[in-house]
């Protein structure tokens, strides 16, 4: 088994690099999908929600140290990432976008977030 390298910044969390890439992909595969009809409801906020989780990963980092600084954002953030996946899973039942894969990673965020926010107050940092 290799060993991971040290937490030194956001941008070493397993979930900040996740639902990044998962942002990237919703932009670019499915947002562009949506009708017209949308631009000012579902794409605006599917468009918020999922740039919010990285940045919000990202900014609680920075509050570490803070005994609920990063709590408070890892909350929010799995609160966008449920309301991201609310938002994918009506794509895809309203409008028929396939988005089985992002449904699954955001699915995968939710759970990375939560198990984050669990084992930070005990974690160590190098």
């Amino acid at each position: 088994m290799q060993d991971k390298k040290p937490i030194q910044s956001y941008k070493d969390l397993d979930v900040y690099k996740n639902s990044y890439m998962a942002s990237i992909r919703v932009m670019k595969e499915v947002l562009p999908k949506l009708p017209a009809i949308e631009k000012f409801d579902l794409a605006d906020q599917l468009r918020r929600s999922v740039k919010a989780i990285p940045r919000l990963i990202a900014e609680g980092y920075a509050k570490r140290h803070q005994k609920h600084g990063f709590q408070k954002y890892l909350d929010d953030a799995l609160a966008e990432s449920n309301e991201t996946e609310v938002s994918l899973q009506q794509c895809k039942d309203i409008y028929c976008i396939e988005c089985n894969e992002l449904l699954a990673a955001y699915e995968r965020t939710g759970k990375q977030i939560f198990r984050l926010s669990q084992v930070w107050t005990t974690f160590k940092l190098r």
